[in-house]
């Protein structure tokens, strides 16, 4: 009679990936709900930027509000929040785990962030279908209705590329 070991490294590895599963999921910060007539634009986007060095960014995005007044929250590829925008016409605020960074505007706050002004405001334009005039930046629309958009910044240097996936 021959008797087989249970495959216990194999069975303590597959409890370890469903145990960091868990523990990662339960991280995750469910996607706040729409309010009464609020568009909300959900999907991808990643911003490179030709700077020294050059940087690149790229997360999940759930945008809300107004040009004027709304907030970006970006989450990772596992659902976890890394950061949420909130803007008024009075400031701008980066809230990001336990810290918070203020600034007097949007264009502030993110060129701080990522050494170009990015143009969160004409992101909601653009996520419609509407061209909207952004000095420096050419937005290219032409695959709006597929849910993607492309946008360059030639000035001021340095350049940068968005590139944002959405559902239309």
């Amino acid at each position: 009679m021959t008797v087989r070991a249970f495959p216990w490294p194999r069975l303590q590895g597959r409890l370890g990936v469903l145990a960091l599963a868990a523990v990662l999921s339960a991280c995750a910060t469910p996607p706040r709900s729409a309010l009464p007539g609020e568009t909300v634009w959900s999907g991808r986007l990643s911003l490179q930027v030709d700077s020294a060095p050059p940087q690149s960014f790229s997360a999940a995005f759930d945008l809300r509000g107004a040009p004027a007044e709304g907030e970006l929250q970006l989450t990772s590829p596992l659902g976890n929040t890394l950061a949420t925008v909130v803007w008024t016409p009075q400031s701008a605020e980066l809230r990001q785990g336990g810290q918070v960074t203020r600034r007097g505007n949007l264009d502030e706050l993110t060129t701080e962030l990522s050494g170009t002004a990015v143009p969160v405001a004409a992101l909601f334009g653009w996520l419609r279908g509407e061209q909207g005039d952004v000095p420096g930046w050419q937005a290219d629309l032409s695959r709006q209705a597929e849910g993607r958009i492309t946008a360059r910044r030639s000035t001021p240097l340095p350049t940068a590329e968005l590139r944002v996936v959405f559902q239309p």
